[in-house]
This record gives C-alpha cells, structure tokens and sequence, in this order.
C-alpha cells in the first residue's frame, strides 16, 4: 500500500507563486514515475507534468515555461513549482505515482493518487 500526502496549496494573486509537495509513504519495489494533473471545476482531470525515474519530464504546453518538477529521492518526494500564475491555473492539484509493487505472484505497476490540493489564483 502507498500513501501520498500533499500539501502547500492555497489563494494566491495572478503572477504569484506556489510550490506544492508530495511526498509518498509505504512500501514499494520501485517508484517508475511521479508527476501532476489537475482538475478545474467542470472540466477534466489533465496531467499538468510528470517525470519518470531517471528520464525527461514532460509537461503540458499551458504550462511549459512557468512550472517546474523536481523530485528529493531521498525523502520519496515531488516538488510543483508554480510561477506566473494566471487566474486558469485555478484547479485541485492532485499528485500521481506509477510504482512497482512485490507480491508473492510477481511485480504490478501501480497507480497512485494523492487526495488533492486546492490552488486558487485570483485576478
């Protein structure tokens, strides 16, 4: 079983700054990938940016250029640097894991969420 846990959201004015956190707990084989989606009122869960283990990240083109990932290994934590913050940038911000899990049958990836972060940016 895997736990993530965020924090940091909140209201901020357009052109401000957030950074949220999420760090994960339990036990794993291996942590494949770690990253960000979102979800505005009425609309859809989108990925904001994720980054595999070792690889690129990738983040979404509304958002390129203003957010930045990063991730602490040691503490199985991932960071969401948020700047130039706009007014639809306004969502629950939710942290998302891929992790290897052991079982006595073999090894499942599997896919985690956290319990979602309020961010709110006003005009």
């Amino acid at each position: 079983q895997v736990q993530l846990v965020e924090s940091g959201g909140g209201l901020v004015q357009a052109g401000g700054s957030l950074r949220l956190s999420c760090a994960a707990s339990g036990s794993w084989f291996s942590i494949d990938a770690m990253g960000w989606y979102r979800q505005a009122p009425g609309k859809q869960r989108e990925l904001v940016g994720s980054q595999r283990s070792g690889g690129p990240t990738n983040y979404a083109a509304s958002v390129k250029g203003r957010f930045t990932i990063s991730r602490e290994n040691a503490k199985n934590t991932v960071y969401l640097q948020m700047n130039s913050l706009k007014p639809e940038d306004t969502a629950v911000y939710y942290c998302n894991a891929l992790v290897a899990v052991e079982y006595k049958s073999g090894r499942s990836i599997e896919d985690y969420w956290g319990q979602g972060t309020q961010v709110t940016v006003s005009s």
